[in-house]
């Protein structure tokens, strides 16, 4: 199996798996207990706080633990809308967010908010303009990704935050892309709120955090226990805390080592595509995007079939964000930065880890090419195509 789907999942890393271990069966203490045998517990949780505050550049009392980016997402724009609610009802955001974004923003305009949605260019880059130009005297929160979970654009996040602040509102990234992948640090890039997940750098599933910046009001979106500083209640998922504690540390010592590793083989995966297979188009910046990440479309071929012949040869891709790979409508990305539905059904991701090698980025281009020549010789659009333009 050649798996190229990191941006939907990557595996626990055997360092983390190995961190985990003791605090299921031996070490299975709950950390809210009083008694000596929960402290270790306690211990363990606090100790992947500080993991992941360094990683971020944060303190780690502003560290909250989640069940992941979803979660925490949702977590950061209720809390926000409710704390301000005296100030205004005005939310900014993109039309490129993730859907745990997108689906709170509809779900708060049921509530009384207002949500402007920012268009992107045709890289998926939002303008730090367009962010300016849509503040209003009741805008209490802007919210954008620091990178694209589908097309790998990196956005202006410190040029955004810096707007936000400059004009007194607070300022909310959903970073599960970029946590580990990318060099972040809350401070200097004006970040007041950031959500991460531990399964997308290396950590386990189920397991996220919400980064609020001292002196910010938050508050629970779960309610019941004194969890979290009173803010996030249940029993801390410790074997999870702990791994996704690991996961940060291990991509704080490796950011820059495995950054450039998959950025190589990327642009040689890029580089290949574009001059070996006719009428493709890399979707995302050039330049401004996920180490990892490549994102193309196929023009004449169905992203359905593409992945299923994909699958045949042992080689895992995606045709956007696993958490609407059930969706036959086309990428709300993809349409966003102006592709028509036909060229856009056309996709494929590809996303690498710091395991990919040159080996298997060179297989599955030349398998690439195989399957999108059988697709196109099936395809009637494709022979019209080839007639006009004989």
């Amino acid at each position: 199996m050649i798996y190229l789907d990191n941006a939907a999942t990557t595996r626990v890393r055997p360092e983390v798996y190995d961190a985990m271990k003791p605090y299921f069966c031996e070490n299975f203490g709950n950390p809210s207990s009083v008694y000596q045998f929960a402290g270790e517990s306690l211990q363990a949780v606090d100790r992947a706080r500080e993991q992941i505050a360094a990683l971020l550049g944060a303190e780690a009392r502003e560290i909250y633990f989640t069940a992941g980016g979803s979660e925490s997402d949702n977590w950061a724009l209720k809390a926000v809308a409710e704390t301000c609610a005296k100030k205004g009802k005005h939310i900014i955001t993109s039309k490129i967010e993730h859907h745990a974004i997108l689906h709170t923003c509809e779900w708060l305009e049921k509530q009384g908010c207002e949500v402007t949605y920012l268009d992107v260019d045709e890289n998926g880059l939002v303008s730090p303009e367009a962010v300016e130009a849509a503040i209003r005297p009741d805008t209490i929160l802007i919210s954008i990704m620091t990178a694209n979970n589908e097309i790998g654009t990196v956005e202006p996040i410190s040029e955004i935050g810096a707007i936000a602040h400059r004009h007194g509102i607070l300022f909310h990234t959903d970073a599960v892309q970029a946590v580990g992948h990318i060099p972040l640090d809350v401070r200097a890039m004006n970040i007041d709120l950031l959500s991460a997940s531990g399964h997308k750098f290396h950590g386990p599933k189920g397991v996220g955090i919400l980064y609020c910046r001292r002196g910010v009001k938050l508050t629970p979106l779960i309610h019941g226990g004194a969890q979290e500083r009173n803010r996030r209640a249940g029993t801390h998922n410790v074997p999870g805390i702990v791994g996704m504690g690991k996961a940060a540390e291990l991509a704080g010592e490796h950011l820059e080592e495995w950054g450039q590793c998959q950025a190589s083989l990327r642009d040689h995966l890029i580089e290949r595509v574009l001059a070996e297979i006719p009428y493709v188009r890399l979707n995302g910046d050039p330049q401004k995007r996920l180490p990892g990440n490549a994102n193309f479309c196929f023009r004449y071929v169905e992203g359905e079939s593409l992945l299923i012949m994909l699958d045949q040869r042992g080689i895992c891709g995606s045709s956007g964000s696993a958490c609407t790979s059930g969706s036959l409508d086309p990428s709300h990305v993809l349409l966003a930065i102006g592709l028509p539905h036909e060229i856009a059904h056309g996709s494929l991701r590809l996303t690498l880890s710091e395991d990919t090698t040159r080996e298997e980025i060179d297989y599955v281009v030349d398998e690439l090419k195989k399957i999108i020549e059988r697709l196109r010789s099936m395809s009637p659009l494709y022979e019209d195509f080839l007639r006009k333009n004989a």
